[in-house]
């Protein structure tokens, strides 16, 4: 009787909204990082996946660790999470002789990380049409300043390939 009981606990968690968020989560963290691995950049696919994991589960459990209390406040575990993702995605970044490097990668694990937290809290259909944003952003404005390199040659010489 113990096994199906366990097997029903199991089961109740494998169903549960929480653990809905996490697989939405992690769908929209591994599109994301699509992006970069199509792109031939590091990090990417499980790195975005694990972000952005991550993020909603910080942010489901500083949910639920106030919830029905009156004390506490859950935006401070995101709060920290934005501040641990800024030093994360900043050391993506690099400055070397032909440029900076790594920016847009950077911006992207910080927007992932939002996205994240944004689902843990439970704005599924917010975050969706952010990642929507953010794939319209990366592959329009990449294909735009392609455009610009072509017709604007001297202006991007000696530096690096856009991220």
């Amino acid at each position: 009787m113990d096994s199906l009981s366990s097997t029903s606990g199991i089961f109740d968690v494998l169903c549960s909204y929480e653990m809905k968020l996490l697989v939405v989560s992690a769908i929209i963290g591994a599109l994301i990082g699509l992006e970069r691995e199509i792109a031939g950049k590091d990090p990417s696919l499980r790195t975005f996946s694990l972000i952005c994991v991550g993020s909603c589960l910080f942010a489901i459990i500083s949910r639920e660790a106030v919830a029905g209390q009156q004390f506490g406040d859950p935006s401070r575990i995101a709060a920290q999470v934005v501040t641990g993702i800024g030093f994360l995605g900043a050391g993506v970044i690099f400055h070397g002789r032909k440029g900076v490097s790594g920016l847009t990668t950077a911006a992207l694990i910080w927007t992932t990380s939002a996205i994240g937290v944004a689902v843990g809290f439970g704005f599924v259909t917010t975050t969706i049409a952010a990642m929507f944003t953010v794939f319209t952003l990366v592959m329009v404005l990449k294909l735009v300043h392609i455009l610009i390199r072509i017709l604007r040659p001297e202006q991007y010489e000696g530096k690096t390939e856009f991220d």
